[in-house]
């Protein structure tokens, strides 16, 4: 590789999850930092970072046809680095198989962006797959501004192993942020714009740490000590898994006005069977159970999940336990996905791999379900009236657009509003993927 002159401006394309776009918007930060600057939409960057996810299908394939795009057409590319749990995977083959590519970094070592981009800048190619994440947050730089509703990582990494994912491949074991460093974020996120954060990790509700007063806390606890922070209206949190749940953050969701009546809790499939190849700790009993309990803390609560169907040896009639599942649960939102093999997951190698025919079609059965509850929990919350944090502006004049309680986008039109505003408004008309709102009263505080 020859070498070449500073980039001047940037683009970060993350795909994926909420950790993804957490790790984008961090990247940015120690891109702009370095005083480089977002291009702007429609140009052309001299830096593109390809932030990865390994959960899409053909991921890894995927990477080297977004390379190839990047390609101009005098035969040169801008400056090149792929992160992400692809970037973790594949590191050596990536910069192999695309010479084009200057950097390729892991998502719990991208706090070396910088060094790496001086280095490429010089001409050298180099790889970074460190997964000590306590590294990667002593070296991010600290955020002086926010998003009105903004991502907050406490924790990363997992511990259970499902036979289908790469997770504790790619992102490491499990670990947890010290509590007094995430209250000290929290706090600056709140005084640079923050009204609501979203607390992210591959299993956030293994998080444990221990307080102020030296005492041994989990993702309740935190959460209690997060509602008492003035001016943070709105807290929420993801991706959980079912075994980690307790009695304490159940208790939460029934008594903090600042816990969202939201909750993302994966079950993945409907089957006991299904569920034990995956190596899910959970029973489709036992989930149900959990799912009744955080029901009576919080009645209005919304279920949102993640289902893989065509797991290998699935049969129809355990496809069709699924669908009992997603009937009973009524899940407002879920993400659904056909199995897909990771290489080096014991699920990859399993007898049974489903035709790609037979999962397509469960699939399209499954989101007609998915889509028909998710509209009917739309077309039930007309005539509430909430509060709605006003997130961006609509497409037409005097026309914003916010998130209720529930998750749900909402659009209203008023003049005197802002963005990070919380306004009172009454839900007036649902489609399938939003409502429309009328507003009722002046913002909030």
């Amino acid at each position: 590789m020859k070498p070449t002159t500073p980039p001047k401006t940037y683009r970060v394309k993350s795909f994926g999850c909420q950790m993804n776009v957490y790790d984008g918007e961090r990247m940015g930060e120690l891109l702009a930092a370095q005083g480089i600057t977002p291009a702007p939409e429609g140009e052309e960057a001299e830096l593109v970072v390809l932030n990865t996810c390994h959960i899409r299908e053909k991921a890894t394939e995927k990477v080297y046809s977004d390379i190839g795009r990047l390609r101009r057409e005098d035969g040169t590319s801008p400056l090149i680095a792929v992160a992400g749990c692809v970037a973790q995977a594949e590191g050596e083959e990536i910069m192999a198989r695309a010479p084009a590519v200057s950097m390729v970094v892991g998502p719990q070592a991208y706090q070396n962006l910088p060094a790496m981009l001086e280095r490429a800048v010089s001409g050298q190619r180099t790889t970074e797959m460190d997964l000590a994440a306590e590294a990667k947050f002593a070296g991010l730089p600290q955020r002086r501004t926010a998003p009105p509703a903004a991502f907050l990582t406490i924790q990363e990494g997992c511990d259970k192993f499902c036979t289908y994912c790469v997770v504790p491949y790619t992102r490491g074991a499990e670990i947890s942020r010290p509590f007094a460093e995430l209250i000290a974020e929290a706090q600056r996120l709140v005084d640079g714009g923050a009204r609501e954060l979203t607390l992210l990790g591959q299993n956030v509700s293994a998080w444990s740490g221990e307080d102020a007063k030296g005492h041994r806390t989990g993702l309740a606890g935190l959460v209690r000590e997060l509602a008492k922070i003035d001016g943070l209206a709105r807290i929420r949190y993801t991706t959980s898994h079912p075994a980690d749940m307790d009695e304490e953050i159940i208790a939460a969701h029934g008594e903090l006005d600042k816990l969202m009546p939201y909750l993302h809790l994966p079950v993945q499939a409907g089957n006991n069977r299904v569920l034990k190849a995956m190596n899910r700790s959970h029973t489709v009993e036992s989930y149900l159970r959990l799912i009744e309990r955080f029901r009576a803390a919080r009645p209005d609560l919304a279920l949102s999940g993640d289902f893989i169907v065509g797991f290998p040896g699935e049969t129809e009639a355990e496809f069709e336990d699924t669908l009992k599942v997603v009937d009973e649960v009524r899940y407002m939102h879920a993400f659904s996905f056909k199995y897909s093999p990771r290489p080096g997951t014991p699920a990859a190698g399993m007898d049974g791999q489903i035709a790609p025919d037979v999962m397509k079609d469960r699939l399209a059965r499954l989101q007609d379900r998915l889509n028909r509850d998710q509209h009917a929990f739309n077309i039930a919350s007309v005539g509430k009236t909430c509060a709605v944090l006003v997130e961006k502006k609509g497409k037409y004049p005097g026309q914003w657009l916010g998130k209720s309680p529930w998750l749900q986008s909402v659009f209203f039109e008023r003049e005197d509003t802002k963005i990070g505003d919380l306004v009172e408004v009454e839900l007036v008309e649902a489609g399938p993927n939003s409502l429309a709102g009328t507003v009722r009263e002046p913002p909030l505080t």
